[in-house]
């Protein structure tokens, strides 16, 4: 009884300590969600069910000692019922409540959507109700998916873009839209816009900013100012990360004066690179699907030579060995 709980509470630790950026972002996430839910905190919870075995075990032997010394066969038989009833008590008590909060946990993060983490993916990023999701729509292969975090009601859609390259290998490409971000501080930001600064600060990711600077967001935080500023304290933070500026509800009009004040922060050279787009009538989607199809090989570009860098280091120290064992 106490072994299988000993290699839980070792096994958890083990595997967050081990877990990918994302993939510790979203479950760190998503253990907070239930914390919020009926305060299960999970290092309280591990060590509580530490404790609780630590307790059974105990007991366990106090009793093993006890029958083992019993004067008569009947008393030790009598013993072990009573051994085994107070065992199971203390287990209801002091374990089983933990076990449960643990496995209410582990289905959430099971639900957890998979995203690859080491193909070169594109996610859309902007204010809420900016047009994200009916992009990905309109310039995915296939029918998308909207994935769903445990931490959130929204759900993010997941779309694929097939890619083929110059040496005949091709595989697919992930094109995902985000929760929206606010115009405020990242130690203020909700655990929707965490997942958001995740998916751009730790995949391999390109990054399109959508805009509708037709003043009818119909959000409140989402007006033209908040979204240029967002704009501007997203691209200062991954100033290194492929970028794509999107226009997006083009068909709407643009809120007089906003178009300038957007060459103003990005600059005249960048501006003329800026897709004007309308899903609705289909402006402007082949020019973003070419676009994203670029970046996403230069993303994979970035990976190969990241890995044949890595596969140089190893091979460099597999031979280091060698001579220093060579040496002795």
């Amino acid at each position: 009884m106490c072994v299988p709980i000993r290699d839980v509470v070792k096994g958890y630790k083990t595997v967050f300590k081990s877990l990918h950026p994302f993939e510790a972002v979203v479950a760190d996430l998503t253990v907070k969600a239930r914390e919020k839910k009926d305060g299960m905190k999970l290092e309280v919870a591990l060590d509580e069910l530490n404790e609780g075995r630590r307790s059974v075990n105990d007991l366990g032997k106090i009793w093993a000692s006890k029958i083992k010394n019993a004067p008569t066969a009947r008393e030790a038989e009598s013993w072990l019922l009573e051994a085994e009833e107070e065992m199971i008590e203390t287990y209801k008590a002091e374990v089983g409540p933990k076990v449960d909060g643990l496995l209410e946990l582990q289905k959430a993060l099971r639900k957890t959507p998979s995203v690859v983490l080491d193909t070169p993916a594109c996610v859309l990023v902007g204010a809420p109700n900016v047009g994200k999701s009916s992009i990905v729509k309109s310039i995915s292969s296939g029918t998308p998916e909207v994935s769903n975090y445990p931490f959130t009601t929204r759900g993010m859609t997941l779309g694929h873009i097939e890619q083929t390259y110059k040496n005949g290998l091709s595989e697919q490409c992930q094109v995902m839209d985000s929760p929206g971000l606010l115009w405020r501080e990242d130690e203020r930001r909700n655990e929707m816009e965490q997942l958001t600064i995740a998916a751009m600060a730790h995949l391999p990711t390109a990054v399109v900013f959508v805009m509708d600077l037709s003043g009818q967001a119909g959000d409140a935080c989402s007006s033209v100012e908040d979204q240029l500023k967002i704009r501007k304290q997203v691209r200062d933070r991954f100033p290194k990360r492929p970028w794509i500026d999107v226009l997006a509800k083009y068909d709407l009009g643009v809120e007089e004066g906003a178009r300038e004040e957007l060459n103003g922060i990005i600059g005249e050279e960048a501006a003329r690179d800026v897709i004007e787009l309308s899903v609705h009538e289909g402006w402007g989607v082949e020019e973003l699907r070419f676009r994203v199809e670029v970046v996403l090989k230069n993303v994979r570009t970035v990976l190969d030579v990241i890995e044949a860098e890595k596969q140089n280091r190893k091979m460099q120290e597999q031979e280091s060995e060698k001579k220093t064992i060579t040496e002795d």
